[in-house]
């Protein structure tokens, strides 16, 4: 198996403008999803594959602890309202389990699940989100039909920019 830590990405994603190097692999659509193994809030392994025959979300932030990754999940947590029983909504940082679960308990958040890559880097490093100078994730969003194929994704140009919802949520819609 190829070493994912020596696949960079350059020139797509920076942090207030500096540019910024993506590691790992670059999904792209059309491609079959890797298998996501990332820690839910009590520390239980999560994998893709426990969602299989659902179109599942993979909402991706940096840190919980900052304004705009509060507020994707928030603006997640809400529009998962809108869409049926045959979508999940997952989304995954790099931050502890503990801190993502304090975070959904004190806003409420309980339409989507929150996931921790702390541990193994595994989704980062399959999907091409992890940021080589701090370890943690870019910003994005990718969308995986009920056969497990990647059917949109989008990484932000800036980590200070939101996702487009309208569009992920579009290519969800479009699947049911």
């Amino acid at each position: 198996m190829k070493d994912l830590f020596m696949i960079e990405t350059k020139g797509i994603f920076a942090a207030k403008g500096n540019p910024l190097t993506l590691l790992g692999n670059q999904i792209k659509v059309g491609d079959t999803a890797p298998e996501i193994i990332a820690s839910d809030n009590t520390l239980k392994d999560v994998k893709l594959s426990d969602f299989k025959g659902k179109v599942v979300v993979v909402s991706v932030f940096p840190s919980i602890d900052t304004g705009v990754c509060a507020t994707q999940t928030r603006t997640f947590n809400k529009r998962a309202t809108e869409l049926s029983g045959d979508v999940v909504i997952l989304t995954i940082s790099k931050d502890l389990p503990f801190a993502l679960g304090r975070f959904c308990a004190a806003e409420g958040i309980n339409n989507i699940h929150t996931l921790s890559d702390f541990k193994f880097s595994k989704f980062g490093l399959e999907y091409g989100f992890l940021i080589k100078e701090n370890q943690l994730l870019a910003r994005g969003v990718v969308v995986i039909d009920k056969n497990g194929v990647v059917k949109y994704k989008e990484i932000t140009k800036d980590i200070l920019d939101e996702p487009n919802y309208d569009l992920a949520i579009a290519a969800v819609k479009e699947l049911l």
